[in-house]
């Protein structure tokens, strides 16, 4: 496979809703995957990432991982919407870029948040039941 090919999943041909083109915020996210974490903060911009005050290609020089990376961005068609900024602790590579890809996702997820749930009915709040008693 040479460079230039696009690593691709089956996951990513599914077609998801895309974000809100308005909705240009900061956010922040967290991705742990096995001992790595990552603190994640999103802002509107080029798509500039900066992974422990390096460049995504210095850090991740594995295309897989940087790849990995993107894959939120991907999945959404926003590619160049959003600058990067990480800081990544613990763990292997692999482990810091599956971490990187979740704290992406969940703080993707917080920007388009402003859509709830409503309340069913015979329930306390949209999902909240009243406890269940055997006896």
């Amino acid at each position: 496979m040479s460079e230039s090919e696009n690593y691709v999943t089956s996951e990513s041909s599914k077609s998801f809703a895309p974000l809100k083109t308005g909705v240009q915020a900061p956010s922040a996210g967290t991705g742990r995957r096995k001992e790595a974490i990552a603190r994640v903060r999103i802002v509107p911009g080029n798509g500039k990432f900066v992974v422990n005050g390096k460049e995504l290609a210095v850090y991740f020089p594995n295309k897989l991982h940087q790849q990995l990376v993107n894959d939120p961005f991907k999945v959404l068609g926003i590619e160049k919407n959003y600058d990067v900024i990480a800081h990544i602790v613990g763990g292997g590579s692999s482990g810091q870029a599956g971490a990187l890809r979740l704290g992406i996702a969940r703080a993707l997820n917080a920007v388009d948040r402003d859509v709830i749930e409503r309340k069913k009915a015979g329930l306390k709040k949209a999902r909240k039941r009243s406890q269940y008693s055997k006896r």
